[in-house]
This record gives structure tokens, sequence and C-alpha cells, in this order.
């Protein structure tokens, strides 16, 4: 079982895609985090052993575990997010804190969890079972919810906080899915920030989207706004987040583009 140590000091990075491999490599980030299933651990990418050859570290962050559904997670995708952390050399793992699936079907989304006592035990039941398997610490993310449960009985940050002290787990929050739920269910994600362990932060994620006819949809597809680099600022008045990570998954930009997010968030990292 991994231990619950304290967070790795990252710095700021980004999200590796085999589509910039390259462009990576040259942006000289401080950490790097990849998909866990589009990785096999026999066979790591030329990049990613490069990036580990110059001291770089690279975090596996998966994103079918389904740690948040009534079943207990899947000892085959256990073993695998622990291989890739034994073949990169992570200091820690992360996962969605989502129900991704249920009854042998598959959601296609990272759906919300039930915000009850009763699903709080089984989560931290699964969350155990993971840490059990897993040979470093383990981070898990709050996701962008498309809906809220009518029977919720917690807001997300006393879930995440209750979790925490039950298990030991590690955050990661992601502001831009702070701002996606504030813009499209009305949740106050300052009020959220106020209200999370921030104490147990492992890393954060920052990334853009597209406003649809009132709705933000959290793509990953572009610059973050100006809006999510002030939550993040805001985050930072409150705590100093061990690292910060841009996401970019599509529509990929130059390298200057790139480049010049990386210095976004590290100037609202120093506004605060």
């Amino acid at each position: 079982m991994a231990d619950h140590a304290g967070p790795a000091e990252l710095g700021v990075g980004i999200g590796w895609r085999p589509e910039i491999d390259l462009t990576v490599e040259r942006l000289g980030v401080d950490f790097v985090e990849v998909i866990a299933e589009n990785v096999n651990p026999a066979r790591v990418p030329e990049s990613l052993t490069v990036l580990r050859g110059r001291g770089v570290p690279v975090i596996p962050h998966g994103v079918g575990l389904g740690i948040g559904g009534a079943d207990r997670p899947d000892a085959s995708r256990l073993r695998h997010l622990a291989a890739c952390a034994e073949a990169l050399g992570a200091p820690l793992v992360s996962e969605h804190l989502a129900f991704v699936r249920g009854g042998g079907l598959e959601a296609g989304h990272l759906l919300p969890v039930p915000r009850t006592r009763e699903a709080l035990s089984v989560v931290a039941g699964n969350v155990r079972l993971a840490q059990d398997a897993l040979p470093v610490p383990l981070a898990l993310e709050n996701v962008a919810a498309l809906f809220g449960w009518p029977e919720d009985e917690l807001t997300e940050a006393e879930f995440l906080g209750e979790l925490v002290e039950r298990t030991g787990v590690k955050l990661l929050i992601d502001v831009a899915n702070l701002y996606t739920n504030q813009v499209n269910l009305g949740l106050d994600a300052r009020d959220a920030l106020d209200g999370l362990p921030l104490a147990e932060l492992a890393y954060v994620h920052v990334a853009g989207g597209h406003a649809r006819d009132g709705v933000w949809h959290d793509t990953h597809t572009a610059s973050a706004p100006d809006e999510v680099l002030d939550l993040l600022s805001e985050l930072c008045a409150r705590a100093r987040p061990p690292g910060v990570l841009l996401e970019w998954d599509d529509d990929y930009p130059s390298d200057a583009t790139l480049a010049g997010e990386l210095d976004r968030i590290r100037a609202a990292m120093s506004r605060a």
C-alpha cells in the first residue's frame, strides 16, 4: 500500500500527448501528465523516456477507473495504473472522482457521484482498495458536472473534505471544472475553494473551452479564459499548490501559443 507522504513539488507542467511530444520536450516544463489508458507500461513512448532522463516527473492520469461507482474498482485497471506508475517512476497517480459505468454499461462521460452519506461510505471503501493496489499515493480530481443529483446531502467541498479525512487521499483540483460548474450549475467556485481541504493538494489542472448557447463546454481545445486563471490566483492565495498543469487535448496550437499559456499560468500564480 502506498503511504500518505506529503505531495511532491512539481512546478508548472503540461499534459503530454503523442501529437505534441516534441513540443513538450522543447517547452522545458517542470512535469507532465499522461493518460494512463494510452500507455503500455512495457513500451513507454520514447519521448517520455527522454523527459524522465531529464528528471521531469511523469504522472499517469486515469480516466476509466470509475472509483465513484457502486462496484469495486476493476482489478485489471488498478493493475494497469500500478504498472504505469512503476514504469514511469511516477511520484503519484491521479484519477477522477466520477461514476463511469454500471451494470456492464459504459456511461461515456465522467458523471458526478451522488453526494450522499451512503455514497461517501462506498467511495471511501473504493479509494482504500485503490490505495492498497497502488505503489504511490492517489490523487482524485473534481469533475465538471453535467447535472446535480436531487438527493445530494453534501456540497462537493464537504464530500471531498470528508473523503480526504477518511482515506488520506490527495486532491487534484481542476479550476476549469469549478468554473464550468459555476457557469452551468450556478455553484460558486470561490465558495468551493473556501471549503476544500487545500492542504491535501497534489496539483491543479487548468484548461480552456467554449461557450455555446449559454453553456460552458470544457473542451481542453482553447486558451484558458481569464476567469479560470483568476480562480487559479484565488486558489494560490489560499494554499500553495505543489504543481499546476495545462491540459490541451486537440486542435493543438503552435509551440509559442502553448508557451504563452504556461506563462499566463505562472503569472496567475504570482498574482496571489
